[in-house]
């Protein structure tokens, strides 16, 4: 099981990669929701916003529901973020659940 630290460093890395993004690509991952991982075998929940291709204002504290909802094992938000865990497949056998609308969902999948 991944620590609550590796799994802030796996969305610190994610935010790092999505800044990395050329201009040309960003525009497809330029849009502006709220982000929540909730992470059950630690007990904890990161929320945060996804915004221009980045993610900010990463926490722990208790949030509004988020528009974009994402709940994994640690390990797997951990592999998924460090590019080990097609998110693809892992969404479509139920290792990772995702809340959003459709149109959020294929921008995520784009991203990941």
């Amino acid at each position: 099981m991944a620590s609550l630290e590796d799994c802030r460093h796996a969305l610190e890395a994610l935010a790092q990669r999505l800044s990395g993004v050329d201009d040309r690509d960003r525009r497809h991952a330029d849009f502006d929701r709220s982000l929540s991982a909730h992470v059950p075998d630690l007990g904890v929940t990161f929320s945060g916003r996804l915004s221009n291709g980045h993610i900010t204002d990463i926490a722990t504290e208790p949030a509004e529901r988020a528009q974009i909802r994402l709940t994994a094992k640690s390990d797997d938000l951990v592999a998924l973020t460090e590019g080990g865990l097609n998110f693809g497949q892992a969404w479509l056998t139920g290792r990772i659940k995702v809340e959003a609308g459709v149109r959020d969902l294929l921008t995520l999948r784009s991203m990941l």
